[in-house]
């Protein structure tokens, strides 16, 4: 997307204070948007981002900022849900706590603003909702069973709203990255007794070599949630480094 693509619409990101959250703030801001953001420290926003503070596990703290942002800039234009944790471990490992603190900020959490925000999206010309999805939603990767099972849920919940509120005029849409660099990576990788042979499979597993930036997955959340793809609706688009669909091989016999 270009400068000005996004003059006079309003967007709101959740977890925005940091890894894809903020890159999407970033590039959103560059094209033009008034930015708002949903996060529990707004530290790290830049000047020119307005920030609430809000929890997505809570149904009245995501209403009470939702609609602070809707009075104060004359309403709400496009949401990107990517507000998430991960968990590390097997289902056998898992516990209840973590089964709960998953899926409430994963899959709830989305749905939360989601529909704390689609009152204000009917309302818009050009209303669309990208959800930060994952390659695990359809890909089984080693000891990620809840944090898998939570983006299976937000893939399935993205075709549901999207199928629900095409003919209220909202597109949405998610994006499913590959691992990406980020300090949510960062902190997963200090539950390993070697993080750095960790990175360096994570880096190993996309078929580029390296893992995705969250600026990449930023642009694929700005095209999503752009005007100019009025078309596109029900479509998760995959950042992955050629995980899902590539088999690549070394050598050729």
């Amino acid at each position: 997307m270009s400068t000005g693509d996004f003059d006079g619409i309003v967007a709101v990101v959740t977890g925005g204070a940091s890894g894809i959250g903020l890159a999407s703030v970033n590039a959103l801001v560059t094209s033009g948007a008034t930015v708002a953001v949903l996060d529990r420290s707004l530290a790290a926003l830049p000047p020119a981002v307005m920030g609430f503070e809000a929890d997505v596990t809570s149904r009245r703290s995501v209403d009470v900022a939702i609609e602070a942002i809707a009075q104060r800039l004359g309403g709400i234009d496009v949401v990107v849900n990517s507000a998430g944790v991960s968990c590390v471990g097997t289902v056998e490992e898992a516990t209840e706590d973590d089964w709960e603190r998953v899926l409430d900020i994963n899959v709830r959490g989305t749905a939360r603003v989601s529909a704390a925000a689609l009152p204000y999206l009917r309302a818009s010309a050009h209303a669309a909702i990208v959800n930060v999805c994952s390659i695990g939603a359809l890909n089984g990767l080693p000891q990620r069973a809840v944090y898998n099972a939570s983006k299976g849920a937000v893939l399935a919940l993205t075709y549901a709203m999207a199928t629900d509120h095409v003919s209220e005029g909202v597109r949405v849409n998610c994006v499913s990255p590959g691992t990406v660099s980020t300090p949510f990576v960062e902190r997963m990788l200090q539950q390993f007794p070697d993080p750095t042979a960790e990175r360096a499979a994570l880096d190993a597993r996309q078929a580029t070599g390296r893992m995705v930036t969250p600026e990449e997955v930023a642009d694929a959340i700005l095209y999503l949630a752009s005007p100019r793809a009025g078309s596109t609706t029900g479509t998760a688009l995959e950042v992955d480094g050629g995980v899902t669909h590539l088999r690549v091989r070394s050598s050729f016999i």
